[in-house]
Formats: structure tokens, sequence, C-alpha cells
């Protein structure tokens, strides 16, 4: 079976840090860009983060820029997204996607015409 876990999420107070983490099964992730989503209640879902298949290239939404670093490990089948300097706003279920194309094109943060495989969600809340 074919899917995406994402791990990490919890409760943090504001300023604080997490590290999500998307562990793939039954697929290799080697060929694929991947891409970080989150939705906020009531907000639609916002793409945040992609990194190409080699890892070289990231792209990053405004809302994020500077203080959250998307990375992947190909030998262990995982993506990362660290995220720092937490903001109450950042509280949302945080999905990782991998798309069936290998690059990030500039711009592409918030593209999900290429994403054949999603994970359920992992919960990150930043409250105090």
């Amino acid at each position: 079976q074919q899917q995406l876990v994402e791990s990490g999420g919890g409760l943090v107070q504001p300023g604080g840090s997490l590290r999500l983490s998307c562990q793939a099964s039954g697929f290799t992730l080697t060929y694929n860009a991947m891409r970080w989503f989150r939705q906020a209640p009531g907000k639609e879902r916002e793409g945040i983060s992609c990194i190409n298949n080699g890892g070289g290239t990231t792209n990053y939404a405004d809302s994020v820029k500077g203080r959250f670093t998307i990375s992947r490990d190909n030998a262990k089948n995982t993506v990362y997204l660290q995220m720092n300097n937490l903001k109450p706003e950042d509280t949302a279920v945080y999905y990782c996607a991998a798309d069936r194309n290998s690059g990030c094109p500039r711009g592409s943060v918030n593209d999900d015409g290429g994403v054949d495989r999603w994970g359920r969600g992992t919960l990150v809340t930043v409250s105090s």
C-alpha cells in the first residue's frame, strides 16, 4: 500500500519550533518533488513549500519564508518541515504531498495539479 504519513505535530507556544516528518511507504520518493500544504479552520488549503526530487531547489510561500525550512532524505524516504518562530496564524492541519513531477519551479508552491499522493495530515496548534 502506497502512503504518506505525517508526524511531529502538536501544541506549541508562539515563538516555538516544531519539526514535521513525512514518511513514505510502498513507493520511493526519489523521483518526486515533495510539497507541504496546510489548511486552517475555515480557510482554503494553502501550499507553503516544495522541494525538488534532488533537494537542491526549494520554494516557500511568503507567509512562511524565513521561518520554515523544507528538506528531504531520500535514503530514508522522508521529507521534513522545520518550523521556527511559530505564530498563532500557523495553526492548521499540515499535509505532505508527492508530486508526479520532479521539479519545484518558482511560483509553483500553491500548485497541486501534479500531486498524486496525499498524507492524512498532522495538526499543529500554536497557542499560549
